[in-house]
């Protein structure tokens, strides 16, 4: 593509590799509630998607969730991260080379992302421009919250760079009118083939290691 006028990170699994750590938290609270969910299926299933798909993805098959589970899975996400997330390899040199406009555009909460850009040092590269399927009415898949970063950072979508690391979120990408890279880098792509699953989503293009971001021939 032509140099974009933004760039939107995903934040899990593109900024930060805890895709396996949060879900890890999910299955074990889900567990709590007799609720048997193994981390690949979680992947599966919720993969760039909120913690409202996972209400009701069970309240469909008439497993109603009670509301403390959000609280609950946020400790345990919380705690997972305090001991063991860590930024995606590279990313920080890609982020401290950027003369480009960029924010990050998550599924998950405010507090989350901010959690987790703080405890990885990467909070300075985004200040403020944190966007979360919180501020629109509809999460990944649904473009609306591409579209409201691109609306808020005053940029066209046709000129915004999305960079995705789950199939929810490249087709949200795509849906938005946006261009939209696949990144397979994140420790949950370790057992998964990321660029058939991107590839079935439309992605622009796969890449798996953030030293090969401008590389266009990855």
């Amino acid at each position: 593509m032509i140099r974009p006028d933004l760039i939107i990170f995903d934040c899990d699994g593109v900024l930060v590799d805890s895709e396996v750590l949060s879900c890890r938290a999910l299955s074990e609270t889900l567990a709590v509630y007799g609720i048997d969910l193994g981390v690949d299926q979680a992947l599966d299933l919720f993969l760039g998607r909120s913690v409202t798909a996972v209400f009701q993805h069970y309240e469909a098959l008439g497993r109603a969730i009670p509301e403390q589970f959000a609280a609950e899975l946020k400790t345990g996400v919380r705690a997972a991260f305090l001991s063991s997330l860590c930024s995606i390899e590279g990313v920080k040199s890609v982020l401290d080379g950027l003369r480009i406009p960029h924010c990050v555009a998550s599924s998950s909460d405010i507090d989350r992302v901010s959690f987790s850009l703080s405890l990885t040092g990467l909070s300075p590269h985004f200040d403020t421009r944190l966007y979360t399927s919180q501020m629109v009415a509809r999460g990944k898949p649904a473009p609306d919250l591409f579209l409201y970063a691109a609306e808020s950072m005053q940029v066209d979508p046709r000129r915004t760079l999305v960079i995705e690391d789950s199939d929810s979120g490249v087709r949200a990408g795509k849906a938005a009118g946006m261009t939209v890279w696949g990144f397979v880098g994140g420790s949950h792509y370790q057992s998964r083939n990321g660029k058939a699953i991107f590839g079935e989503a439309g992605a622009d293009r796969v890449f798996e290691r953030m030293a090969d971001f401008w590389r266009m021939d990855q």
